[in-house]
């Protein structure tokens, strides 16, 4: 069995193991036994890269295996990683486990809750596993349809229409991407050969220059939409505030990031020319993103508005300096990918259980949360800071190499977008420290704020981690940097070569 197999067997086992379960404590101590098995798996992995490479390794991907699927379209189950894809994989492990605890009082239908939240991680993990674009497209819609069921059963608020938009939007982006990788499969054997969807393969053919400036649009947008591409982002704010904490956790933290990832893998490696070429297209849209994003989030009222107009520009970010084609705003944008997903997991999980003691969401209802419940009052502080960028921890790391390496551009055209982006950092703080204003600091508003209890153990241990996390790569972010570094390298010499 390979070790990247295991991360979608594991939750496959899970699952039967959940079906089994006789009640809901079964069901909680089965789902944290399993997605504890996978955070070691994770940790075990990273582990055995960081040997890999240390042992002289230079092969792009490690642990590969290829099994045929259907022979006579050459499709395979091919598996394989890099230090971007480890890196994605062990932040999955880290926001599963995590949701898994802050989902520990789901009040109706506990089975199939977690079945549900843990096929959509089994989608996750294939999807960033797969170097065939057939094995990833599959995983990918494994990872997306659960949202509908996730939103529409157990979400809050309007909760059906914010499923149904969602859904069709994302099948929308599908059936977009759908269109470019068969386009990229049936250009991949210009010379006759047999076609392919192996990623490796294709890389190492030069698809028509027309061919790519057709197939880029379907390809990145259709990943973009994901990603919440402006103006394809209007799906992302309603599913936010509509789900679970756990699956607002899982879709801002990791399942958005498919779509940075998925834009990257794809569309900028397999089709360079045209990411040259349409680049300024795709940055003008991205900056906007990332200003309109912060933006709507001041305009909100809802803690989980706030924090959902937030991802659009962190996810916008994303995007920018993946476009921008410097290798630090590549590696910026891929370590934006991974802080992001911690930082809003985070959030996302102290809006919950801030939700779940106060009854309400409107931070004008709120105040003074500070004194009564500070051990969720302190974390919300640290998430704030963040995401506003405060220097020793993982947001400022991200920022400021997408910005430093956006300003490598000489030209006046990157260099004012990159001003207009920056402009985001001043807005995000605004709001962040309005919401910690009047969220945690002042008079207890309501009297019955008083009868609230602090975090209990299933909800500090999420918390704890996620911080821990962030701090980790604030603090000594070199490691992550060495480990995307290494495999930005075939990507960046075959985009610099084209240019």
């Amino acid at each position: 069995m390979n070790i990247l197999s295991l991360f979608v067997v594991v939750p496959m086992l899970t699952v039967i193991a959940i079906l089994l379960a006789k009640d809901n404590k079964q069901t909680r101590l089965y789902s944290a036994i399993g997605m504890s098995i996978q955070l070691v798996l994770a940790a075990v992995l990273v582990y055995m890269y960081v040997e890999e490479r240390n042992a002289g390794n230079m092969e792009q991907m490690v642990f590969m295996r290829d099994y045929v699927w259907f022979e006579s379209l050459n499709f395979h189950y091919a598996v394989g990683v890099d230090g971007i894809s480890v890196a994605m994989i062990a932040l999955t492990s880290v926001i599963i486990f995590t949701g898994v605890f802050a989902s520990w009082e789901v009040l109706n239908l506990h089975r199939e809750f977690f079945i549900s939240l843990i096929v959509l991680s089994t989608g996750v993990f294939g999807f960033f596993i797969s170097i065939d674009l057939f094995t990833m497209f599959l995983f990918y819609e494994v990872a997306v349809i659960p949202m509908y069921l996730l939103i529409g059963i157990w979400g809050s608020g309007k909760k059906e229409y914010s499923a149904m938009k969602l859904t069709l939007m994302l099948m929308a982006g599908s059936a977009m991407l759908l269109v470019g990788l068969l386009g990229i499969y049936m250009n991949s054997a210009p010379d006759g050969g047999q076609l392919t969807m192996n990623i490796l393969e294709i890389a190492k053919v030069k698809i028509p220059h027309d061919v790519q400036i057709f197939l880029f649009p379907f390809t990145f947008i259709g990943f973009g939409i994901l990603g919440a591409l402006f103006p394809f982002h209007t799906w992302s704010p309603d599913g936010h505030a509509s789900a679970p904490t756990a699956v607002s956790m899982l879709h801002a933290g990791v399942l958005m990031k498919l779509g940075g990832y998925g834009a990257f893998r794809v569309a900028m490696y397999l089709l360079p020319e045209a990411a040259h070429e349409l680049s300024w297209i795709f940055l003008i849209l991205t900056g906007l993103g990332v200003v309109y994003g912060a933006l709507g989030a001041i305009m909100q009222k809802d803690l989980k508005y706030i924090n959902a107009y937030s991802s659009v520009s962190h996810c916008g970010l994303i995007l920018f300096g993946l476009m921008m084609i410097t290798k630090t705003a590549i590696s910026g944008a891929i370590i934006q990918m991974i802080s992001h997903g911690i930082m809003t997991a985070l959030f996302f999980a102290l809006i919950g259980m801030i939700y779940g003691r106060t009854h309400t969401r409107m931070i004008h209802e709120m105040g003074g949360l500070m004194k009564v419940v500070p051990f969720l009052g302190v974390a919300y502080v640290i998430g704030g800071l963040a995401s506003l960028g405060l220097p020793g921890l993982s947001g400022f790391v991200a920022e400021m190499m997408i910005f430093v390496g956006s300003f490598e551009h000489g030209d006046t055209f990157h260099r004012v977008l990159t001003i207009i982006a920056i402009t985001a950092i001043v807005i995000t703080a605004v709001y962040i420290l309005r919401v910690v204003g009047i969220l945690l600091l002042g008079p207890v508003k309501d009297k019955h704020f008083f009868e609230l209890k602090d975090a209990k153990w299933w909800e500090r241990l999420p918390l704890v981690t996620l911080i821990l996390a962030i701090a980790a790569i604030g603090i000594a972010p070199f490691w992550l940097v060495d480990m995307i570094g290494f495999s930005l390298d075939p990507v960046m010499e075959k985009l610099i070569m084209i240019h």
